[in-house]
C-alpha cells in the first residue's frame, strides 16, 4: 500500500538556480530604471568603481541627471541653488555635481585635524620657543570633534592650513553666485598659571592667492590664575567677492611669563565651514 501511494504522489523537482552573471546584469535595463538603482550607490563608489564599469555607466556617471536625482533625494534644500549654478554640460569629464555630492562641501568644517587629534598632521607649522605640542584640553569645548588642543610656547607659535574650494566641491559658478557665505570659528584659552596672546587672520584667495578679503582678530591678553578661561572667535564672510578660490587660515599663540616648555596659548576646534543662503 505504502509503496503504491509513493508512486502516486508526483515527484517535487528542486528550481532550478538562476544563472550568477544572468542575475547581476544591470545593463538589461532600460537607463531610465539604471539611473535610479546608481542613485542608492555611494558616491566615492561612482566615480571611483562604477564610472570604470563600462562606456554605458561611465556616460550615465558623467550626465547630470544621475546627480541631480541624488541631490533631490538626499539633498532637496541645496537642488535648487545647484541647478541654478551649473554650468553647460562640458564633454569628456564627471559633472561637477558627482564631486559635490562626494565630498559634501555645504556645512561641513573643511579645516583638517581641527583639536590636534592627528599630531601637527595638515598642519603648515612654524616653531617658536619650543614649538606646538598636543595636549588634552583644561577645559571642554563645546561640540569639538576632540577634546584635545595645540599649544604653544614662549615665543610666537603659528600654524596655518590654505583650503581649495574647488577641490574641496565647489565650482566657479557656485562660489560666483552670492549664494553662499564662509563662517569661520576657532578656540583659544589659557592655563590657569600662565597667561597667554593669540592672533587669528583668514584671508579669503582668488585662483592666484591674491587677497579679495581678511578678517583679522588680536584679542585682550588673558592673564595669569585665569582658571583655565577659554573664549570663541567667530566671523562670517557674506556677499562674497567675485573669484573667492582658496580660504587662508592662520592663527598664533604664546604665553606672556616667557617660560620655558608648553604654558603659551590653547587652540583649538578651528573651523572653516561653507553654508547656502537660501532664503
Amino acid at each position: 500500500m505504502g509503496a503504491s501511494a509513493s508512486r502516486g504522489r508526483p515527484a517535487r523537482v528542486p528550481a532550478p538556480e538562476p544563472d550568477p552573471e544572468e542575475a547581476l546584469d544591470l545593463s538589461q535595463l532600460p537607463p531610465e530604471l539604471l539611473l535610479v538603482v546608481l542613485s542608492h550607490v555611494p558616491p566615492r563608489t561612482l566615480l571611483g568603481c562604477c564610472r570604470r564599469v563600462c562606456r554605458g555607466w561611465r556616460a550615465l556617471v558623467d550626465g547630470q541627471a544621475l546627480w541631480l536625482l541624488i541631490l533631490a533625494r538626499d539633498h532637496g534644500a541645496l537642488l535648487p541653488l545647484a541647478r541654478s549654478c551649473l554650468p553647460p554640460a562640458r564633454d569628456g569629464g564627471p559633472c561637477l555635481l558627482g564631486r559635490f555630492c562626494e565630498r559634501r562641501p555645504i556645512g561641513r568644517n573643511l579645516i583638517r585635524n581641527p583639536c590636534g587629534q592627528e599630531g601637527l598632521r595638515k598642519w603648515m607649522v612654524q616653531h617658536g620657543g619650543d614649538g606646538w605640542v598636543v595636549e588634552v584640553n583644561r577645559s571642554t569645548v563645546p561640540g569639538a570633534p576632540s577634546q584635545t588642543c595645540f599649544v604653544s610656547s614662549f615665543s610666537w607659535c603659528r600654524k596655518k592650513q590654505v583650503l581649495d574650494l574647488e577641490e574641496e566641491g565647489l565650482w566657479p559658478e557656485l562660489l560666483d553666485s552670492g549664494k553662499i557665505e564662509i563662517c569661520v570659528s576657532d578656540w583659544w584659552g589659557a592655563r590657569h598659571d600662565s597667561g597667554c596672546m593669540y592672533r587669528l587672520l583668514v584671508q579669503l584667495l582668488d585662483a592666484n592667492q591674491t587677497v579679495l578679503d581678511k578678517f583679522s582678530a588680536m584679542p585682550v591678553p588673558i592673564q595669569q590664575w585665569n582658571n583655565n578661561v577659554c573664549f570663541q572667535v567667530t566671523h562670517v564672510f557674506s556677499n562674497l567677492k567675485m573669484g573667492v578660490r582658496f580660504v587662508s587660515f592662520e592663527h598664533w599663540g604664546q604665553d606672556t611669563q616667557f617660560w620655558a616648555g608648553h604654558y603659551g596659548a590653547r587652540v583649538t576646534n578651528s573651523s572653516v565651514v561653507v553654508r547656502a543662503r537660501l532664503s
